[in-house]
């Protein structure tokens, strides 16, 4: 049945692997938008064969985005506008949130069909914590970019999830175990596949694992949280007072360090008067 869809932006999650995720509302968006933004209009015509129809497509992507976005946010006045990614959701890990802002910037409606995505899928296999996770994307590729930005997040106590390719996998997993110690940790790939598969371990046993046979397909990393930070010190404790002291009151300091450290607020004020006299 042919659905007249009101203008503006259809944000359209896909399959990231098993077409058989389309849900029925994305797959009825997709035939009956007026054009889809695809990145790769190849991989995308390959849904379009599924669903057994063809309609309008345009690349959008990280190397014509600049250009194209402003002709697509006009269209958006008289025309039901879809974007797509290759697989899983859009606007994780490429350029789509520009086109979301600029159109509602524009006054269009901007509409949401959830559906895949690979990281939380991954999220659902690894059998870690999820109450708190950080997606981090792909890590940077040179060595000194990549160990800065593991080191960033050391100490967030969060779960985290990477996307990485298989010729890289075992470096990612070896700095990764550098910059945060050897944690618990998962590496998902071919999800939804017929290969699919989730398998689990220390940061350096996958990095052993990978060294020598790099796998295919698209692969997902995800890193367990720290584990439980060591008690404070009495010097710990002494030194974030004195500190605390030179901006605060004895109240508010003897609180801000107990919140900080999860100690005693009335022993760190009694503390507090002491190191004051």
């Amino acid at each position: 049945m042919t659905l007249v869809l009101a203008p503006g932006l259809y944000i359209v999650a896909t399959p990231i692997g098993n077409l058989g995720d389309l849900s029925p509302r994305a797959a009825e968006i997709l035939l009956n938008a007026d054009i889809v933004a695809v990145e790769d209009s190849r991989v995308t015509a390959g849904l379009f064969r599924h669903l057994g129809a063809k309609r309008p497509m345009t690349p959008y992507h990280d190397h014509n985005a600049e250009a194209v976005r402003p002709g697509l946010v006009a269209r958006m006045a008289s025309e039901a506008v879809a974007l797509v990614s290759d697989a899983g959701t859009p606007l994780i890990s490429d350029p789509g949130f520009k086109l979301v802002r600029d159109a509602r910037a524009a006054g269009h409606a901007v509409t949401t069909i959830p559906g895949p995505c690979a990281g939380i899928a991954a999220l659902t296999l690894a059998g870690l914590p999820t109450d708190r996770f950080l997606f981090m994307g792909f890590l940077p590729s040179k060595q000194q970019a990549r160990a800065e930005t593991i080191a960033e997040v050391a100490a967030i106590r969060a779960t985290l999830v990477f996307y990485e390719s298989g010729p890289r996998l075992s470096a990612a997993l070896s700095a990764l175990a550098e910059g945060l110690g050897d944690r618990e940790a998962a590496v998902a790939r071919e999800i939804t596949k017929k290969f699919e598969e989730c398998v689990t371990g220390s940061l350096t046993e996958l990095a052993a694992r990978y060294a020598d046979a790099p796998p295919k397909g698209e692969i997902v990393i995800v890193v367990a949280p720290p584990g439980e930070a060591p008690p404070a010190s009495a010097e710990d404790a002494d030194a974030a007072l004195a500190e605390a002291l030179t901006r605060l009151p004895v109240s508010k300091a003897a609180g801000e360090v107990a919140k900080r450290f999860g100690l005693d607020r009335k022993a760190l004020y009694a503390r507090a008067m002491e190191l004051k006299g």
